[in-house]
């Protein structure tokens, strides 16, 4: 049983000092240099060291703060050699922040395995929170908050995806998935195949100038993709089985082109997406038809 007590006698958890022998965990903007807390750039001005994921981006951040704390690299391609010489600092009694290129470190990045070996060391590990891609996206989504499930990227391969997705395929909470805009939509097109139509967020750019966020069923978010080419990092925000099977089991009359004819139906996305084929495709999807069958009954 291993017990931690972050702060000193008498110290409050807004106020605490960057002590010796401690590992801060130091949640940085994920775009937006104004989404730092206090008392995060307080502790990277204290600490003794500053490990970064890309010194270069992290350098630009603490230039921006004024922040002259000593840098060093800590990545993927380093972890096992430097890994343990920076803990060795900390047991010898340095004070040293954990920061990634942007958010909440140790989510998918390198130091989960320095902060598992900071545990067994039983070095303090503190956590200095801020922002985070995979909640901003999910509380902006309109999708339920009550359960979520982050799944970090997913595999590249052809087969490791389809294992991956269907491991994910009975999910009840709210599917958070990060994802580039290499391959966001062929993930997607795997979505659709593995699990159906579900309702999401495509979430981009995040606090930056061109934040986006585009709502709808997977088919219109692949339709959005043909239409508008892949930018910045994505965060995907996807329903998960218990709201897709209660989304299913709507009762069709109630969808709000039930009142129209097919004709109508497809003239509605026509000048939505500008693009004839695309809105026959999409009245298609919702009818539960061919795009072959719509255009033959449209001739």
């Amino acid at each position: 049983m291993q017990v931690q007590r972050s702060f000193t006698s008498g110290s409050s958890g807004t106020a605490d000092v960057a002590g010796a022998g401690k590992l801060y965990l130091v949640g940085t903007p994920i775009g937006n240099l104004e989404d730092i807390t206090y008392r995060a750039v307080r502790t990277l001005r204290e600490v003794d060291w500053i490990a970064a994921e890309d010194t270069r981006q992290t350098r630009k951040l603490l230039t921006h703060y004024e922040i002259h704390t000593r840098l060093v690299s800590y990545h993927e391609h380093n972890k096992q050699a430097s890994g343990g010489e920076l803990l060795r600092l900390v047991e010898e009694g340095a004070s040293l922040a954990l920061v990634s290129d942007a958010g909440l470190p140790a989510i998918s990045d390198p130091g989960a395995d320095l902060v598992s070996e900071a545990v067994q060391r039983g070095i303090a590990v503190v956590p200095i929170p801020g922002a985070n891609a995979a909640l901003s996206a999910l509380i902006a989504s309109g999708l339920s908050t009550q359960r979520f499930h982050f799944a970090g990227f997913p595999p590249r391969d052809k087969k490791g995806i389809a294992a991956w997705l269907e491991g994910l395929q009975r999910q009840e909470g709210t599917l958070l998935v990060y994802e580039s805009p290499h391959r966001v939509k062929r993930t997607l097109e795997a979505m659709l195949e593995a699990w159906g139509d579900r309702r999401m967020v495509m979430a981009r750019e995040l606090t930056k100038r061109h934040e986006e966020l585009a709502r709808g069923l997977i088919r219109d978010c692949l339709d959005w993709l043909e239409q508008q080419p892949p930018l910045g990092e994505y965060c995907l925000a996807v329903e998960g089985a218990e709201a897709a099977v209660a989304s299913a089991a709507a009762p069709a009359e109630a969808a709000w082109w039930s009142a129209l004819e097919l004709e109508q139906h497809v003239t509605h996305y026509e000048g939505l997406l500008g693009d004839r084929k695309q809105a026959m495709k999409r009245a298609a999807a919702d009818r539960g038809m061919t795009r072959r069958e719509v255009y033959n009954a449209l001739l």
